[in-house]
């Protein structure tokens, strides 16, 4: 109230339809938790109940986060009109494609032996406990800076759009990121501690129809705002003619390299655990159709915005690219309605992934951890759901405290995060298809990934010399992605170690190597 009280004139209709909004959600919180059945397997994995457009809108809600929404129009801002073939087009594909060949497999053998994470799988395919201690940390490691990302960019957009509310509260009348990750925070895990993943597959549904309704409204209001499509595309010709080439900022090399990043989504901890709630093999058919379209349906506008903004000449709060997509909306949509309307779509998009990655981790640190460390019944089943609750509660509240630090664009951010998800597929796509794969195979794969992956890493976000930091950008090598020394070191470490060590037993490989899939499992 008091911060109210100190409110300037500048409308804050938006802030009280955000509001509306969360309010929206935290009701069906509410209802969906009525659903809940008690159980930790209904917590976990929704009791494997979940339908083809459940499905579907909860995998999609999944795989679109900040990095798609912020992070794209931001790069294209930088960038260009050739942001969309780095990321969208071959994603659109790949995303399909691993649901298909990788997810429909995981689903069948998690649903025959009760699996409810991915280390739980690897474990028993590998008879190996060491190795789901060291893939633990390394998943987690992954999945927080994913986390970062959404509240990031969740930050940055209610930033943009509240710029000279609250003179005299906040700096520059703003509100600032931290206060917008407590209530994000607060509300994803209201929902998620009473439903689990039941709850946030209902969530991601509503709150895939919003933001997906919402870009379209919002690109058709900015498009016209600028005097057209054409007449932004022209306007954005004529002063960054630069953007509307892809040869300009990106080349042939890194472009190409790129179309690896995207099969990261076979090692996602949180979608694995989506595919476990299909409660048939044909529930992913609408989704490996209709995926590709609806990236297309949410990157387009994204990048056309961003490179519309740029060729306007809206600059960037406080140098953030991050904020473009805020800050184009609340300076060209001057009706407070729309802009709150639009800002609540972008923060569904954010809270659609992070409540999938809240559970996830807390399935993984209750299940993968604890409940494995300890006798089979030491815990009832009870016991089981509310450590998982725990736990959620810890890593939300360490990943908010880790949001309070200095962090790089969401963009880089974040394809950093799916190189290293993408070096972990030659493991995945081996143990599903490749009798010969070995234990120590496996081991050689994941270290080595994690050894290039941090050295990259190391060199070019935490201690980059003067002579990166003078190039910004993409870090490239000999012209490509680093994903493509990650994702070769890795395969190449998975095959040579596995050829040169003793096959493993034709009985333990029988278990997960499916002749076909029936549709219930």
């Amino acid at each position: 109230m008091m911060m109210l009280a100190q409110a300037s004139s500048e409308p804050l209709t938006p802030l009280y339809v955000i509001g509306a909004y969360l309010v929206l959600l935290l009701g069906l919180g509410v209802i969906t938790s009525r659903l809940f059945r008690g159980t930790s397997s209904d917590y976990f994995v929704a009791s494997r109940s979940i339908g083809p457009f459940l499905l579907l809108m909860s995998v999609f809600g999944t795989t679109m986060t900040a990095f798609a929404l912020v992070g794209s129009t931001g790069k294209a801002y930088e960038d260009g009109i050739g942001v969309y073939g780095l990321m969208a087009s071959s994603s659109g594909l790949v995303h399909s494609l691993v649901f298909y060949i990788v997810g429909i497999r995981l689903w069948a053998i998690g649903k025959r032996y009760g699996y409810v994470t991915q280390i739980q799988f690897f474990r028993a395919r590998f008879e190996s406990p060491a190795l789901g201690y060291l893939l633990f940390p390394i998943l987690v490691g992954l999945v927080v800076p994913y986390l970062l990302i959404g509240l990031l960019g969740a930050g940055a957009t209610v930033r943009a759009i509240s710029g000279g509310m609250f003179p005299g509260v906040f700096p520059n009348g703003a509100i600032p990121s931290w206060v917008t990750g407590i209530v994000i925070c607060g509300v994803v895990l209201f929902y998620v501690f009473l439903g689990g993943l039941r709850s946030a597959a209902w969530a991601n549904a509503l709150q895939t129809i919003v933001f997906m309704l919402t870009g379209i409204i919002a690109f058709t209001l900015i498009a016209r705002a600028l005097g057209g499509p054409a007449a932004a595309s022209a306007k954005t010709l004529e002063t960054r003619p630069d953007l509307l080439v892809r040869e300009e900022h990106i080349g042939v090399l890194q472009f190409i390299s790129y179309m690896l990043v995207p099969l990261s989504v076979g090692m996602f901890p949180h979608l694995f655990q989506h595919w476990l709630t299909a409660r048939s093999a044909r529930a992913f058919r609408l989704t490996v159709i209709v995926h590709p379209i609806f990236i297309a349906i949410v990157w387009v506008p994204c990048i056309l915005i961003g490179v519309w903004a740029a060729g306007a000449g809206i600059p960037a709060p406080g140098g953030n690219v991050n904020a473009v997509l805020g800050a184009t909306v609340g300076r060209l949509l001057h009706d407070p309605w729309m802009t709150g309307l639009l800002t609540a779509g972008i923060l569904a998009a954010i809270m659609s992934s992070l409540d999938s990655q809240f559970v996830c981790l807390g399935t993984m640190f209750t299940s993968d951890v604890v409940v494995h460390m300890s006798r089979k019944d030491r815990f009832t089943d009870r016991q089981i759901v509310w450590m998982g609750r725990a736990f959620i509660v810890a890593v939300v509240a360490a990943v908010y405290v880790l949001t309070l630090f200095p962090s790089p664009k969401i963009f880089n951010l974040a394809v950093w995060c799916f190189s290293g998800f993408a070096g972990l597929f030659p493991l995945v796509l081996a143990s599903l298809y490749w009798r010969r794969v070995t234990t120590a195979g496996a081991f050689a794969s994941i270290l080595v990934m994690v050894a290039i992956w941090l050295t990259l890493f190391w060199q070019d976000i935490i201690a980059p010399s003067e002579a990166r930091i003078a190039e910004g950008g993409d870090m490239l090598v000999f012209g490509m992605m680093p994903v493509v020394f990650i994702l070769a070191g890795s395969a190449l470490a998975l095959v040579i170690v596995s050829l040169m060590t003793k096959p493993p037993a034709r009985e333990v490989v029988d278990r997960f190597m499916l002749r076909s899939v029936s549709n219930d499992g």
